[in-house]
C-alpha cells in the first residue's frame, strides 16, 4: 500500500470515528476534525505527515467555505439589517481588531502580523452561534438580533482581509504600493462583479441547465468556482476572494438553492480536512506544558471580545441584560478565524510562534461556546441583579392576565398557527392565554387587546403562572421537537392529567411525542396529504359527501380523539353537540378498581377516548383497563350524557 493512500485511510477512519464521537455529545463536528489532525499529526502520533496534497485540499475546503459564504449573501437582508450590520458589526469588528494590534505592538510584533491577528480574532463562529439561536428560538430577541447583525458584517469584513493578506506578504518600501493596488484590484473586481456578473450568470445557467442534465449542472457549478477562484488568484488576490464571488453570482439567480443542496457534501468533507490540517498544526504536547498561559489567553481572548461587543451593542440598546447576552453569544473566535490565520502563515505573515498561541486560544474559546451560552443565563443572574427583577415583573405580568381565568387554554407560541387558533377560540367564547418569546408578536397582539404575554413556556414558573392548573387544555403551536419536549415534561411535572396537544412537520417524532406525555400529535404532512387527496377527488368527479366521508376516515384513523367523533352529530343545536371533557377520579370514585366494562357505561353514549395515569402516553381505553385513583379520563359526548356519566364514575 502506498504512504499516500494509507494516510487517505487513516484519516477517513479517524474522521469518522470522531465525528462519532463528538456528534454523540452534541457537539460540532469541526472538533472531530481538529482531533483527528491533533491525534495523528505530526506533533503527536504522526501517523500522517503534512503534503502537498493534503494541503491542497484543504485549500479546496477553505474555497467551498467562501463560495457557501457568498451563496448566502443577500442584498436585500443586508438592507433591512444596514443599521446593525454597519453600526454595531462595524464597531466591533474595529474595536476588536484595534486592541489585539494595539496589544501585539506592546509585546512586539510586526504591525503586518498584529493587523492580520486582530482582524482574524475578532470573527465570532457564525455557524455555531447562528445554530444555537435557532435552537433556543432567540433569533428574533434582542439579543438575537444584535447577534446576527455583528455576524454578518464580520462575514463581510472577511471579503478586504482576504485582499490584504496576500498583499502584506510583500517587503520594503512599495509595501504601501502594494496595498494600494490590491484594495484597487479588490475594488474593481467587486465592481466588475455586481455589475456584469449576475445577468452574464443567470444566462450561462439557464442554458446549462436547459440540457436537463445533474452531472453538467454539477461541472458546471465546479467550473464556475474554481474558474473565478484562479482568476482572482492570477490577479494577485486571494482564491477564497474568487469563491465568494462566485457564490455571491450564483445567490442572484433561481438555481441557489439546488446549488448549495449540490456543492453541500463537497464541502463539507473538504473543509473537514481543512480543520484536519488546523489539528496538525496544533502541538498538543507544547500546550500541555504551557497549559496556564493558553488557558489564560484563552479567557483573556473571550472576556476582551465579550467587553467589546458589549460596548459595541450598547450604541444600539440600552437593555443591559440584551447587550450582555450579545457580549456573550459573541465571545469566541470562528471558523473563519482559522482560515485567515491559515492563509496568513502560508504567506508568510504570521510566524509559527504566533500560530502556536493563537491556534489552541480559538479552538478552546469555540470548544466553550456551548456550555457558556446554556449557562449564559445562570451567569446574568449572578452578575447582574435586575435579571431577576426583569423575571420577576415577566412572571408577574403572565400572573396578572391569567388571573381569575378558569378552564382556559394555554396556547404556547403565538405564530400563525397559535393566532389562527387563538381566532377559533375567541369565536367560540372559550378563554385562552398565549405566550410566545418573540416581543414582536406579543406587542403587536397586545396593541389589539388579545391575551398574550412574553414568555417561554418551557420554564416551569412560566406555566403556573399561566395558571396551567386551572387550564382546560394546552396547546404546543410550534413545530420545535426538542422545545415541544422541553415543555411536555414541565407540563407533565405540573398537571400529568391536563391533555396537552402538540403540532409537528411530519410524523418522524409523533411517538416520542406521545411518550413524552403529549395527548394528541398534529402532523403537517398528515394534514396536508388529506387535503391534497380530497381535493384531487373532487377534481376527478368523486361526489362531495363521498370525499367528506373519506376525510373523516382517513383523521379517524390517524387521530383517536377523533375516532367516532363524528358517529351522530346534527346541525340542529351547537349545544347538544357531542364535545370532550376530562374527567379525574378521586380515591372516593365508583369507579376506581373497577374495569372500564363493569363501569356501566354502556348504553350511556359516552366513549372513553384515552386515560392518563401519571407522566408518560395515554393509556389504552379497553373494557380490562382497570381505573386507580388520580386516573384522567378523556370522555366524548353531548352535555346531558357527560353529566350522567359523571354521576356514574364518580
Amino acid at each position: 500500500m502506498t504512504p499516500g493512500l494509507l494516510s487517505v485511510l487513516l484519516l477517513l477512519a479517524g474522521a469518522v470515528l470522531a465525528v462519532v464521537a463528538v456528534r454523540t455529545l452534541r457537539l460540532p463536528a469541526l472538533f472531530g476534525y481538529v482531533l483527528v489532525g491533533v491525534v495523528l499529526g505530526p506533533n503527536a502520533l504522526g501517523w500522517v505527515r503534512e503534503s502537498t496534497q493534503t494541503e491542497t485540499l484543504a485549500e479546496f475546503g477553505i474555497v467551498f467555505l467562501m463560495f457557501t459564504l457568498g451563496l448566502e449573501f443577500s442584498l436585500p437582508r443586508l438592507r433591512a439589517m444596514r443599521g446593525l450590520v454597519f453600526g454595531v458589526g462595524g464597531l466591533q469588528v474595529l474595536l476588536t481588531s484595534s486592541m489585539v494590534l494595539l496589544a501585539g505592538l506592546a509585546f512586539g510584533l510586526d504591525w503586518r502580523s498584529g493587523l492580520v491577528l486582530g482582524g482574524a480574532l475578532a470573527m465570532s463562529s457564525t455557524a455555531m452561534v447562528g445554530k444555537l439561536l435557532v435552537e433556543r428560538h432567540e433569533l428574533e430577541s434582542l439579543h438575537g438580533r444584535l447577534v446576527m447583525g455583528v455576524l454578518l458584517f464580520q462575514d463581510l469584513a472577511v471579503v478586504p482581509l482576504l485582499i490584504l493578506i496576500p498583499a502584506l506578504a510583500g517587503e520594503g518600501p512599495d509595501l504601501l504600493q502594494t496595498l494600494g493596488m490590491a484594495l484597487l484590484k479588490g475594488a474593481v473586481v467587486l465592481a466588475l462583479v455586481i455589475a456584469v456578473g449576475p445577468g452574464l450568470t443567470r444566462r450561462w445557467f439557464h442554458l446549462v441547465a436547459e440540457r436537463r442534465s445533474e452531472e453538467l449542472f454539477m461541472l458546471n457549478v465546479l467550473l464556475t468556482t474554481l474558474a473565478l477562484a484562479a482568476l482572482t488568484e492570477a490577479a494577485g488576490l486571494s482564491a477564497a476572494l474568487g469563491a465568494f464571488l462566485a457564490g455571491m453570482l450564483i445567490s442572484e439567480t433561481e438555481y441557489r438553492y439546488q446549488v448549495e443542496a449540490d456543492i453541500r457534501p463537497f464541502r463539507d468533507v473538504l473543509l473537514g480536512l481543512f480543520f484536519v490540517t488546523v489539528g496538525m498544526h496544533l502541538n498538543v504536547l507544547g500546550v500541555l506544558a504551557e497549559w496556564q498561559e493558553v488557558l489564560l489567553l484563552t479567557l483573556l481572548l473571550m472576556s476582551v471580545k465579550a467587553v467589546l461587543a458589549m460596548l459595541a451593542a450598547r450604541t444600539a440598546s440600552k437593555d443591559r441584560v440584551g447587550v450582555m447576552r450579545t457580549g456573550i453569544y459573541l465571545a469566541q473566535a470562528g471558523e473563519f478565524a482559522l482560515v485567515l490565520l491559515s492563509l496568513a502563515e502560508e504567506a508568510g505573515v504570521l510566524e509559527a510562534r504566533i500560530m502556536a498561541s493563537a491556534l489552541p486560544a480559538v479552538i478552546l474559546s469555540m470548544l466553550a461556546t456551548p456550555l457558556l451560552i446554556e449557562h449564559s443565563p445562570r451567569l446574568l443572574r449572578r452578575f447582574n441583579g435586575s435579571e431577576w427583577m426583569n423575571q420577576a415583573l415577566q412572571l408577574t405580568q403572565i400572573a396578572m392576565r391569567s388571573m381569575g381565568a378558569e378552564q382556559h387554554v394555554v396556547i404556547c407560541g403565538y405564530g400563525r398557527t397559535g393566532q389562527q387558533l387563538a381566532r377559533v377560540l375567541a369565536r367560540d367564547g372559550v378563554s385562552f392565554i398565549a405566550l410566545d418569546t418573540d416581543p414582536q408578536h406579543v406587542q403587536s397582539a397586545a396593541a389589539t387587546g388579545e391575551t398574550v404575554v412574553f414568555g417561554d413556556a418551557a420554564r416551569r414558573e412560566v406555566l403556573q403562572a399561566a395558571g396551567i392548573q386551572r387550564a382546560r387544555a394546552l396547546v404546543i403551536t410550534f413545530a420545535e421537537t426538542q422545545v415541544a419536549l422541553a415543555v411536555l415534561a414541565q407540563a407533565q411535572a405540573l398537571r400529568p392529567d391536563l391533555p396537552v396537544l402538540v403540532r409537528t412537520r411530519d410524523d418522524q417524532d409523533i411517538e416520542r411525542l406521545r411518550a413524552a406525555g403529549a395527548t394528541e400529535v398534529v402532523a403537517e404532512v398528515m394534514e396536508a396529504s388529506v387535503m391534497l387527496a380530497s381535493q384531487t377527488l373532487m377534481l376527478a368527479g368523486v361526489p362531495l359527501n363521498r370525499v367528506l366521508r373519506e376525510m373523516r376516515e382517513m383523521r379517524e384513523q390517524r387521530y383517536d380523539l377523533f375516532r367516532g367523533f363524528f358517529h351522530g352529530i346534527t346541525d340542529d343545536d351547537d349545544g347538544a353537540a357531542p364535545r370532550l371533557q376530562a374527567l379525574q377520579l378521586p380515591p372516593v370514585a365508583r369507579a376506581v378498581g373497577r374495569t372500564l366494562g363493569d363501569c356501566g357505561l354502556d348504553g350511556s353514549g359516552v366513549v372513553v377516548k384515552a386515560v392518563r395515569r401519571g407522566p408518560g402516553p395515554a393509556l389504552v381505553p379497553d373494557a380490562d383497563l382497570r381505573f386507580e385513583a388520580g386516573d384522567t379520563l378523556v370522555l366524548l359526548g353531548t352535555p346531558e350524557q357527560l353529566a350522567a356519566a359523571e354521576l356514574v364514575l364518580i
